[in-house]
């Protein structure tokens, strides 16, 4: 019985170490001058990671993707961001990510988004660009959360 208990929490360890194993061999292959292990945002915070390519193609999403809005990375993978909002996602929020994204700026937001279902949540994003070593932009990265 008490691998009923633990067993989920023992899952969860493993993807986050796979998804942590992935972020870091990604950050080497690209060069990244990026610093951030991800672990205090997957692991104490429990925050999604998503990562883009320069054309805002999306090359990785943590497992925790599925429990924050429905989508596994096989659905998401090689799609705009934008999969996530609708009808009622704000077009002022969206511009304000826009246009930081273009100028190759850190942004902070709360935007409403839609799960694969259809249902809505406010999704906080913090995102910034990734530069390689040589000054260049590889990737962008947000860190995502559901709050009320």
């Amino acid at each position: 019985s008490s691998w009923d208990h633990s067993g989920p929490n023992f899952d969860q360890i493993c993807k986050d170490f796979d998804d942590l194993r992935f972020l870091k061999n990604l950050a080497q292959a690209n060069r990244w001058s990026y610093r951030n292990t991800f672990d205090k945002e997957l692991i104490e915070k429990e925050e999604v990671i998503l990562v883009t390519d320069p054309e805002l193609k999306i090359v990785y999403a943590t497992n925790n993707v599925f429990k924050m809005n429905g989508y596994t990375l096989n659905k998401i993978k090689g799609k705009n961001p934008k999969i996530f909002q609708g009808e009622e996602t704000s077009s002022k929020i969206t511009a304000t990510i826009a246009k930081a994204v273009k100028n190759r700026e850190p942004f902070e937001a709360i935007i409403l988004n839609y799960r694969k279902d259809g249902s809505t949540y406010n999704c906080w994003i913090k995102g910034e660009p990734i530069f390689n070593k040589k000054g260049k932009i590889v990737n962008f990265i947000a860190f995502e959360r559901e709050v009320a």
